[in-house]
């Protein structure tokens, strides 16, 4: 219950490490740096004393650039998840069915530090967003029952038009799956364990993790079985690797979590080593995957270069496909006019062909090129000034 003291020092001696190796390379060239004002011989003194003040320059440096990071960190995660929005196209999706808004969420990991008050802050933005079905795809907690339910309370306001629906993660099996497949089910979601739903325009399927015991595993013939093959397929798992059973049995698109986005460097150099896709859309065969850095954080409390999000998935059908946003969009900012936007909103386009667009940060927006064709930017022609100067000189 008291552990994550102990994980934020881990955190700090992550990045301690790497400051203090390239302190040891940056102090010497100090001192050469120092040394070469001198124009005379230094007293042994002098040069005791020049050292000690590179050492704690240094020293202090590291100190700060350490504390700095892990502060970062620690602001990023508590300061609640942004939202994206990604538009999905799918062949087989119905014109009726376009536009369908899924918020997915995961890895909520609500814990003694992580507890009611942050959950709140994860509903009232999933809310705020209006959509038409919650998918939560695993890791919701680290704990029993008995010690969370408090903590998890408010997910029951969780308010779209279709409901919510739940499946489980690595750490619900930790934490004992079966006292919190009950709980969810009373706090109004429905848990999709190796199960399918029709939804109006495509199937909606669940499977539990890969880490659960023998027998009750992910069971992608239960799952998908018998379905009508010509409806689009959505399946809720937790994490990315399941993609490869998923396109052999026709999922057209996958909504994950579980790796965090790698939470904090260097953690994405480990998890894109183990998963298929470390965060945001990729294409597997013929299987569509969307994966969600996650809301929460286990371990340490930090997340650095990989911010908490949640994601409004925007389905839209084939037909429409064309119409999708450009490539290139970026952040929206919070305004005046708009204060209730205190995240960015990453809006990404997906191509027909089905490969996902970047990521772009406001740094990265290109500003528009003014073309002579375009009716937007006045036409100045040296014709237009003859005419004013002849004009001009009428005048009496």
């Amino acid at each position: 219950m008291v552990s994550w003291p102990g994980f934020l020092w881990m955190a700090v001696c992550v990045y301690l490490l790497p400051a203090l190796l390239a302190g040891e390379v940056v102090r010497p060239l100090l001192r050469r740096l120092l040394a070469r004002r001198d124009t005379g011989p230094v007293p042994p003194q002098t040069a005791v004393t020049r050292r000690v003040f590179v050492s704690r320059v240094v020293g202090g440096a590291t100190v700060a650039a350490v504390a700095g990071t892990v502060g970062y960190g620690v602001h990023s995660l508590f300061s609640g998840p942004r939202v994206l929005d990604v538009t999905v196209p799918l062949a087989k999706l119905p014109p009726g069915a376009d536009g369908f808004r899924i918020a997915v969420v995961s890895d909520i990991h609500a814990g003694p530090l992580l507890g009611h008050g942050f959950t709140r802050h994860v509903v009232d933005t999933i809310n705020a967003t209006s959509p038409d079905l919650v998918a939560v795809v695993g890791d919701l907690v680290d704990g029993d029952v008995e010690d969370l339910a408090p903590a998890v309370a408010p997910l029951a306001g969780l308010r779209s038009r279709h409901g919510t629906f739940f499946v489980t993660g690595n750490h619900e099996y930790l934490s004992g799956a079966g006292q919190w497949v009950d709980h969810v089910r009373d706090l109004g979601m429905r848990l999709l364990a190796n199960e399918r739903v029709e939804l109006p325009g495509f199937d909606l399927a669940g499977v539990n993790d890969v880490s659960a015991d023998e027998g009750e595993g992910p069971d992608f013939a239960k799952a998908l079985g018998g379905r009508d093959s010509a409806r689009a397929t959505l399946l809720l798992a937790h994490q990315p690797i399941l993609v490869g059973e998923a396109a052999a049995h026709g999922v057209d698109l996958q909504l994950s979590g579980h790796t965090h986005g790698g939470q904090f460097w260097p953690g994405h150099l480990v998890v894109s080593g183990i998963q298929h896709t470390l965060a945001g859309l990729t294409r597997h065969a013929g299987t569509q995957l969307y994966v969600t850095r996650g809301a929460g954080a286990w371990g340490p409390p930090v997340r650095v270069g990989a911010p908490p999000d949640i994601t409004v998935v925007r389905l839209a059908s084939r037909q429409n496909s064309t119409k999708a946003p450009p490539v290139n969009s970026s952040y929206t900012k919070l305004t005046k006019k708009n204060p209730k936007n205190r995240k960015f909103s990453n809006r990404v386009a997906v191509m027909p062909s089905g490969g996902a667009a970047g990521v772009t940060s406001p740094a990265d927006r290109v500003p528009p090129q003014r073309s002579r064709h375009d009716r937007r930017w006045p036409r100045r022609s040296g014709r237009s000034r003859r005419c004013r100067r002849s004009a001009a000189a009428r005048r009496p």
